[in-house]
């Protein structure tokens, strides 16, 4: 390990070296010698115009720039009202420093169409326009791999795409949308080459109707492509095969496109099992969640469903631990049959076999109890998701339009788990189709330029049913008189929702807002289910307390107002929401009536104290009815050691939560950094009275006075002009109080804490070696009965090589540290990734290698309130993939 430790410290070394100390420096004035801040300075290469380096003026009207490379450039200064100028310059020696001082002339402009170019980034309104070209290094194979390089644009692990600290809300190409916030089908998928253009819309609003009237701060991407690759068919095709692993892995993917100027079709295919995920989380293409936004009535209606075989990796790239046998599909096309209609049609189809292996050893310590479970457990997860979507959307006129979106999924859930639990063999098997439809239809017209009303309805009917199976029986102390040796359950869950929305904005004098929203929505749950004990295949019993039969409407007639007021720099936002329920539940031949009204309130304030300070600060009370998940009277079955039964009576829970954050910089700035405070108090707040025995828990619902939770997070990204180098520094504290009874001891108090921070440092070289390191450190804390407390450490270090156009290669490595766990506790990962463009935009050759160590397994260490668990997961074993990508 020690090799491996001074072998990365000498990269890092000669990475820094590779660095060049030439500068060239200055300060920009205006025909009376006044500095100005915020002037775009290009560093082009004299030679072709392609960019070198970018920065802008600070307050004092002074920049610096510093290129990595010797010879002729052109030196740009553009800005808003000022008549661009291009100065010619060239560096012969590494260590040169330069310095032009320069005076822009003043320039009228029309106003209505405002551009600030550079020749690589432009500026119109709300649009940021990037050229894709001048930030690709050559080894991006698809749409996310571009958008790494892109300034100010984070890509997270699962593929989220973040803009500052904020998720963008969709990716368009040419303009239109195919999977909105499933966006990562896209940019997992299609491939990098035909792109052109990438333009980050800020303010973005999704009806066209309400852009420069709704108070919006969504961000959105659009890609735009090439010329030669509009209006015709095109596309790519990836195979990749290792005949030599253990198990033959492989991957292959297919893209065939058509962006023209009336109708769009993109189709699209992934198979693999070297643990790729092609599709992000899926439920962000079924169910996107868009919260406070107008025609959002009924997004965050969905059932919750109770039992689930899922596979729990560890906080580690996920791909490391999944047996996966992924195959996908989508289908997508825009037809605009006149000007005044659009159809978008989506057809998808994802079907995958995933295996999961883990071993885990959970040590109890609670009250005068102490024990130690073991578990040898293999997950067997087969599903086939069918999805189709189709919208519609109507421009009756200038000012009004009416859109209808309808989706379809049809899918199955089939696990089975292989496990040995303390020695014993236990056999689960849990089936569960799930069948939704959903149908929105909204109406808009805008009366002037700053008024607009939205008329929405919705209606959803979601079924999910389980049939969950074990072949042991672990209940004798529940049922000592009942001779069976294996159980089962039935599960029937069913909703029904339709709601009713009228959404008028109106825009003041001032840019003051006024929003009022008046609705109704109901909702109608079943829950029935149905506990069996068997021997085995004869039913011996249906155990009275464990049977549900349970009907819950909800009908909530609402009304919302919202006023946004504008005092020069500081805005006040007050809100106030007023709910009639009435609340009707039908339980084991019971019926309990409630109307309940409450009102919720909330106040906020945003300070923009100059360009580059913001303060944002909220305070809301929020009451909340209480859910299905929460009133079911009996036990379910919930695992195959595990029951859990809900409150059995209706409920409303009070919550208070205050809000702050501060604002430094801008994303696009070379210094950005924000910080959040959040507080929540729980005035009464579902908790758990559990009964807790080795072989099985039993947890019931119960209301519990004041939980507390606390975070706080801090980001910080600079750009160091010297080392042409971008640095990320994240902080973070939470920590969360609250009560449970455990084996029906007394009331017990748990704090639980949790605090992070770590560091990147990304480098944008134009040379032949980038690198991106960082590390994070976390520490958990847990005190009640009991104390538990661990530090964990990740750290990592990718690099590219880029030796010219044809050939680059990417070389990824991870080292992880537990502090908990007796030994092995590093574990170490390399990956690489080489291409070799055999004829350019046509054949590529690519040889792809994971896990080169060969780390078989991985263990971790979690704590809990009532104890700690040490778990082993098995990793895919080294292979490494020869790939072929052809475009056509």
């Amino acid at each position: 390990m020690k090799i491996k430790n001074r072998l990365l410290w000498i990269v890092v070394f000669l990475l820094f070296a590779h660095v060049s100390n030439a500068q060239i420096k200055g300060k920009v004035s205006n025909q009376k010698e006044a500095p100005i801040e915020f002037v775009t300075v290009v560093l082009k290469k004299a030679n072709d115009s392609s960019f070198v380096a970018y920065t802008r003026t600070n307050e004092n009207g002074f920049y610096s720039l510093h290129p990595k490379t010797t010879g002729k450039f052109l030196l740009s200064f553009s800005f808003l009202g000022f008549a661009k100028q291009e100065i010619r310059v060239e560096v012969l020696d590494a260590n040169q420093n330069t310095n032009f001082n320069v005076i822009l002339k003043e320039e009228s402009i029309a106003l209505n169409d405002v551009i600030v170019r550079t020749e690589d980034i432009v500026q119109k309104k709300d649009t940021i326009v990037f050229n894709a070209k001048a930030f690709a290094q050559g080894n991006e194979e698809v749409v996310e791999d571009l958008l790494k390089k892109i300034p100010g644009l984070t890509i997270e692990a699962d593929g989220t795409i973040k803009v500052g600290n904020q998720e963008v809300e969709k990716v368009m190409v040419e303009g239109d949308d195919f999977f909105e916030r499933g966006y990562k089908i896209l940019t997992k998928n299609m491939p990098a080459k035909p792109i052109d253009k990438i333009e980050l819309l800020q303010n973005y609003s999704n009806n066209r109707l309400l852009k420069g009237v709704e108070q919006s701060e969504r961000i959105a991407l659009n890609l735009k492509l090439n010329d030669d690759a509009k209006h015709i068919w095109f596309g790519n095709m990836t195979l990749g095969y290792d005949a030599f692993a253990d198990q033959q892995r492989y991957f292959g993917k297919a893209n065939l496109m058509n962006f023209g100027k009336k109708n769009k079709y993109y189709f699209l295919t992934n198979f693999n099992n070297i643990g790729y995920d092609a599709t992000g989380d899926i439920n962000h293409l079924i169910r996107p969640m868009r919260s406070d936004e107008p025609s959002s009535i009924g997004d965050d209606q969905n059932i919750s469903q109770l039992i689930n075989l899922s596979a729990s990796p560890p906080n580690f790239k996920r791909s490391r631990t999944t047996f996966n046998n992924a195959k996908m599909g989508s289908l997508n096309a825009i037809f605009n049959p006149s000007e005044k209609l659009k159809i978008k049609t989506l057809g998808f189809f994802n079907g995958d076999q995933l295996d999961f292996f883990r071993n885990r050893a959970d040590n109890v310590s609670v009250n005068d109890l102490n024990f130690t479970n073991t578990e040898d457990y293999q997950l067997h997860n087969r599903s086939k998701i069918g999805f189709g979507k189709a919208d519609l959307t109507y421009n009756i006129s200038e000012s009004k339009v009416i859109e209808s979106a309808t989706k379809y999924q049809n899918a199955n859930f089939l696990s089975n788990s292989d496990l040995f639990f303390n020695g014993q063999s236990t056999i689960e098997q849990l089936d569960n189709p799930v069948e939704l439809l959903d149908q929105k239809i909204s109406y808009t017209a805008k009366f002037n330029d700053k008024r607009v009303l939205l008329l929405t309805g919705r209606f959803i009917r979601e079924t999910a049913p389980q049939n969950y199976s074990v072949n042991l029986f672990l209940f004798g102390d529940l049922f000592p008189n009942i001779n069976a040796n294996n159980v089962g359950q039935t599960l029937n869950q069913k909703m029904t929702f339709a709601g009713f929305e009228a959404h008028l904005l109106d825009r003041k004098e001032g840019e003051n807002l006024l929003e009022l929203k008046l609705g109704n929505s109901y909702r109608r749950d079943i829950l029935d289910s149905k506990f069996s004990l068997f021997e085995n295949g004869t039913l011996i019993n249906n155990p009275q307390g464990f049977q549900n039969e349970l009907t819950y409407a909800v009908n909530d007639i609402y009304a919302k107002g919202k006023y946004r007021y504008n005092l020069d720099k500081i805005a006040l936002i007050a809100n106030l929401s007023v709910h009639q329920l009435f609340n009707n539940i039908d339980q084991n031949s019971q019926s309990t009536a409630q109307q309940p009204f409450f009102v919720n309130p909330s106040l906020g304030l945003d300070w923009t104290i100059n360009k580059n300070n913001k303060i944002r600060t909220s305070y809301a009370q929020n009451r909340t009815n209480a859910e299905i998940i929460n009133l079911y009277d009996n036990f379910v079955l919930t695992g195959f050691r595990s029951f859990s039964s809900g409150l059995g009576e209706l409920s409303q829970l009070d919550a208070d939560a205050l809000f702050l954050s501060y604002q430094l910089g801008n994303w696009s700035d070379r210094f950005f950094a924000n910080t959040t405070f959040v507080y929540t108090k729980n005035r009464d707040f579902f908790s758990t009275n559990t009964l807790i025995n080795q072989n099985f828990t039993q947890s019931e619902a119960i209301i519990i006075k004041d939980r507390k939770l606390f975070n706080a997070s801090t980001s910080l990204d600079f750009f160091l002009k010297k080392l042409e180098s971008n640095v990320k520094v994240k902080l973070g504290y939470t920590q969360s109080e609250f009560k449970n009874i455990v084996n029906n001891a007394q009331l017990r108090e748990v704090n639980s804490i949790n605090y992070n921070y770590g560091m990147e440092y990304r480098t944008a070289f134009d040379g032949l070696l980038n690198f991106h390191f960082g590390s994070m450190w976390s520490t958990n804390k847990i005190e009640t009965t009991i104390r538990n407390k661990f530090t964990n450490n990740v750290s990592f270090l990718d690099m590219t090589l880029t030796f010219n156009k044809k050939l680059n290669i990417d070389v990824s490595s991870e080292r992880y540290y537990f502090g908990n766990l007796e030994k092995d506790k590093n574990y170490y990962f390399l990956d690489f990734d080489a291409r070799y463009t055999v004829k350019e935009n046509k054949l590529t050759l690519m040889l792809s290698g994971k896990n080169l160590f060969n780390t078989n397994t991985f263990r971790t260490f979690t704590i809990s309130d009532i104890g700690t668990s040490t778990t082993e997961y098995r990793l895919l074993p080294r292979f490494v993939l020869l790939k072929m990508e052809y475009r056509f």
